[in-house]
């Protein structure tokens, strides 16, 4: 079975591929032939473990189909090299993208796999210079290999910050040229959108999406049409693991995703929005 194939613990994902594209999203297959709205993000736009994540709750109330481009673990470098998905998105009528965190990205420190960001490729020999007291051979996932970098050495690994915050910037506009105007960033997470420096976060290496700030996004502003916030209440946030789909193995990875009280507050964000943009004539 392919990686791209999530085990839903009794919840079919009736994964589907659209055109070349090598990524395998969540279905049924949507029809790119007529109006559409597009969402591309990572594990919440997908929807894992969540019979009706946010892009099938937004399908129902605006009665528009609505495809789901979400790739579980995917950051930015998913989407921006993939011609079938960024022209799909281009021609959506609207295209609604999740902010991604900085560390699903290749840079010149280290690589990431092109479509599961989250898998930690190698160290470039700048890291490995810099960073001469670790083996990077032990890593799989790069959030461990970044926690074991700030452990090491939290002042050495700002320049690693700085790194990734720039080329996430940079990756984005490249993103949002290819798509067109008509985008609406989502910041879809328990930690608001702010400017706090990193490190000052109580758990600096948990939060989500990482290492992205309030500026960097409103760097983005000028290239959109809107941006969203949907961080959930704290009522949805004690509604936990209710009403999602997972195996007793898979409890723990539940636990911290956002759950289906959290997505429907989301659509709510989300519907005065869209309705909106979907007026907007097209330039």
């Amino acid at each position: 079975m392919k990686h791209e194939i999530v085990d839903g613990g009794g919840l079919s994902y009736a994964p589907c591929r659209y055109g070349m594209s090598r990524i395998f999203f969540r279905g049924p297959r949507r029809r790119l032939d007529q109006p559409y709205i597009a969402f591309l993000g990572g594990t919440e736009t997908y929807g894992k473990f969540i019979d009706q994540p946010l892009p099938a709750l937004l399908e129902d109330a605006l009665k528009q189909t609505c495809v789901n481009f979400g790739c579980v673990n995917g950051g930015v470098d998913t989407f921006v090299n993939d011609p079938t998905i960024m022209a799909a998105c281009h021609d959506a009528d609207v295209t609604v993208v999740q902010v991604m965190g900085a560390n699903y990205l290749s840079n010149r420190f280290y690589s990431v796999h092109p479509r599961r960001n989250d898998r930690f490729l190698r160290a470039s020999t700048v890291m490995e210079a810099i960073n001469n007291d670790v083996d990077f051979s032990n890593f799989t996932f790069t959030r461990h290999m970044l926690s074991c970098l700030y452990e090491k050495s939290p002042e050495r690994f700002d320049i690693v910050v700085q790194e990734l915050r720039e080329g996430w910037v940079a990756r984005m506009k490249n993103m949002l040229t290819q798509i067109g105007p008509r985008v609406v960033l989502l910041w879809f997470s328990k930690d608001s959108l702010n400017n706090e420096p990193w490190f000052k976060k109580k758990n600096p290496m948990q939060s989500d999406p990482l290492f992205i700030t309030e500026a960097m996004v409103d760097e983005l502003r000028p290239m959109v049409m809107d941006v969203v916030g949907a961080t959930p209440s704290k009522i949805a946030m004690e509604r936990g693991t209710v009403g999602m789909f997972y195996s007793a193995m898979q409890a723990k990875a539940a636990s911290e995703m956002l759950g289906v009280a959290c997505h429907k507050e989301a659509c709510q964000h989300l519907l005065p929005v869209l309705r909106k943009a979907m007026l907007a004539p097209r330039m």
